[in-house]
Parts: C-alpha cells; structure tokens; sequence
C-alpha cells in the first residue's frame, strides 16, 4: 500500500508545461558551454493558440453562453442537456457508434479531468493497469495515484507505420495474468503512431475477452495527415463490456483555454466519473460548455487548413531532425515529435534545462512518456511554423555542442 507521499511524488509536476520556469538552473553554470543561442522563445511542452487560433465563431458562441446566465452557469454536473444531445449526435457519427446522451456521455473540464475521472472510477488499490510505453504522461501518474500496478506494454514506434503499435502478445499475457484495466492513447502521445486496424480489432477482442476495461484517449484522431485512416474502438464488431472514450476540442481546434473535454461510454462508469466530478469540480465551467455547440461541426476548409499547415511543419522539421541524425519517428497524426538524441555527456534533465536557458526553447524530457525512453525529448510542434524551424535548429546545434 502507498502511503499518502509516494502517492503525490508519483505525480511529479515540474516538467508539466509552464512549470518548467521553476526549476533550479543555479547548477548550469559548471556544465555549459558556448554562448546563448539567439532566437524567439518557442515552448514546443504545449501548442501555440496564437499561432493557431480557435474555431472560427468560439469566441461568440461563449458569449451567448454567458448571456444566458445562471441558467448556463449551474448546469447538471454532467453538462447542459440540450448540449449534451447535440454532442451525442456528433459524437456518435464520428466515431461510428451510437451515444446516450442522458447515460453515456459528460463533459469535463479537460480531458486531463476526463482522464483522473475515468481512472478513479475504475481502477482500485492494488489493481494491475496495463499501460502502453510510451504513452501520455498522466497514464502512469494516475495509475500510481489511485493505487493500481502499472503493468507495463512496450510500444513500437521506430519502425515502418505498418509494423507500428503494442505488443499484443505481452498485452494478451497481463489480461492472462490478472490485469483488468487497459489505458492508451491513440493516436499515441508522444509518437503520433495510429494503431491500424488490425491492432484495433485485436485490442477489441482481447478485451472483450478477458473482460477488462479499456480507457481510450482519441485526442488528436482528428488530425489526421495525408493517406492516414483512423479506426475507432468502440465501432468494432466485438467491443468490450466496459469503456470509456475520452475526446476534446482543446488540441487541434486549438481551444485549450476553455478546458472542455468529453467522455462517452458504459453508462455505469459515466455515473461514477459525474460523482466524483460533483465533488472534485461539480461540473465544466457552465458558461464554457456553450462553445461546445459548434465542436465537430467546422468549415471542412478550415480543418482542411489547418491538416496541411501542421503537416508542412512536421514535414520540415523531420528533414531537419533525420539530416542531424536524430532518429524521429514521422507521426502519422496529432502535432508531435519525439526525437531521440544520442549520447551526451550530461544528463537529459539538465539538457532540457539548458535547451531552454542558453537556447530559448522549452520541450518536455521522454522519461515523462516512460521508462525505456529516457533519450528522446517530446515537441509540440503547433506552433508558428518559421519560429519552430529555427528553434528546431538550435536544438540540433545544442544537442551537437553536448555529444559525447
């Protein structure tokens, strides 16, 4: 059993974005080398709304939550009503399968809340968790937080696409072994690899199975670059009993700010995950929700756009990577990189921290995903695309002055 300290130093918050400018850097001066790099900060830990900006009509959408006042302001906990059927209808369209919306769906404040609620509601203490690696860095958190035994599932990325995915046969043995809680992201953060459909429908059978839970995050499946498809879980033909889809508009709609996230699914875990929001947060903010009208339903041009602008930032950033022989896997969806670096003479935590004291840009170390990749940094590279090229070159300049 945890006690209650180790329970909140699994949770370790200082490499999260923005709370990189509180670490120490007092001990960099032994170690540096060279001058400060010249160039605009760029902080690739999170996407730039400024450099993409919300859906076109967000801002007066609010408004007229706003405007309707208490009505908006106190709503169930689990949302507004008549936004949660709309959302259930597009929901439902897009990934294949019907939603209730009065018993299978609730709207979060973020899908990082969608993520704590779904966990809470299902894993007790001492449970096994399997827990794809590399994965979002809040899998494993949690898993610890609430108790459970992170059951680690090694995750191949480096390869070609098609070869790409979790170890099935190592899943198959934990769900063998005990193991009744399945997390995962996919498209997967940090790598941006989509699991096929294969993969998909393997997971899908498995689960069902050996009747273990799956909680999956489809944060980014929107985001799709050129000749990707996207298969989701819950439209298989053989689905398991009990799952949670977690989804937002926060990343590629670039509406981050108004910390909304969704999730769908087995209507018992959805009443569970509504009583422990009433009392972690009662509800997403009332007035927020509002703009929740008009997520799925974009300007197919706009989405368009938006697609081919982050796939030309990738595209030029990869060149830039794989030309410094930075082994980097190419994305298939989603707005990250995560470049493996070669052996330096100091350590990743002090690398990063002096990426962003001599260089002027912040990313988020790879021990955060896992493990087993303890070498790579993750970028977000929505950001303003000339700015991320140049600071994609003075990392590749910093990760020469540091090479063993």
């Amino acid at each position: 059993m945890m006690t209650l300290d180790e329970r909140f130093k699994a949770l370790k918050t200082e490499n999260a974005p923005g709370q990189e400018f509180r670490q120490d850097v007092s001990d960099l001066s032994t170690i540096m080398r060279g001058e400060k790099l010249e160039g605009d900060p760029v902080d690739f830990s999170h996407g730039d709304v400024d450099a993409f900006t919300p859906t076109p009509g967000a801002t007066k959408t609010w408004l007229k939550g706003y405007e309707v006042g208490g009505e908006q302001a106190y709503t169930q906990y689990r949302g507004e009503a008549k936004i949660l059927e709309g959302l259930a209808d597009r929901l439902g369209v897009f990934t294949g399968s019907a939603i209730l919306a009065d018993q299978e769906l609730i709207i979060t404040p973020g899908t990082q809340c969608a993520l704590f609620l779904a966990l809470g509601s299902t894993v007790e203490a001492g449970a096994k968790v399997a827990v794809i690696e590399p994965d979002y860095f809040a899998n494993r958190k949690l898993v610890k937080y609430f108790g459970g035994v992170v059951v680690p599932i090694p995750l191949s990325y480096q390869d070609s696409m098609s070869e790409s995915g979790p170890d099935l046969c190592i899943l198959e043995e934990a769900f063998k072994d005990g193991t009744k809680t399945l997390v995962f992201s996919t498209p997967n953060n940090p790598t941006g690899v989509v699991y096929t459909k294969d993969t998909i429908d393997k997971i899908s059978e498995l689960t069902a199975k050996y009747n273990v839970t799956v909680i999956v995050d489809q944060l980014y499946s929107r985001l799709l670059y050129s000749g990707e498809t996207y298969t989701h879980l819950r439209a298989c033909k053989i689905v398991p009993k009990n799952m949670i889809t977690i989804m937002g508009p926060s990343k590629t709609e670039s509406l981050s700010g108004f910390r909304l996230g969704t999730a769908f699914g087995t209507a018992s875990i959805i009443e569970r995950m509504e009583q422990l929001q009433a009392i972690v947060s009662l509800r997403a903010a009332g007035y927020n929700q509002a703009v929740l009208k008009d997520w799925l339903s974009e300007p197919k041009e706009w989405m368009q756009e938006r697609i081919k602008a982050h796939e030309a930032i990738r595209d030029e950033l990869l060149d830039i990577f794989n030309s410094a022989g930075l082994s980097t896997a190419k994305p298939q969806a989603g707005s990250y990189l995560f470049p493996q670096l070669p052996d330096l003479d100091i350590d990743l935590k002090s690398f990063v921290k002096l990426l962003r004291y001599q260089a002027s840009v912040t990313v988020t170390p790879g021990a955060e995903f896992g493990p087993t990749t303890i070498n790579s940094i993750r970028l977000n590279f929505s950001q303003d695309h000339a700015k991320a090229i140049r600071a994609a070159k003075r990392i590749v300049e910093m990760v020469q002055r540091y090479t063993k």
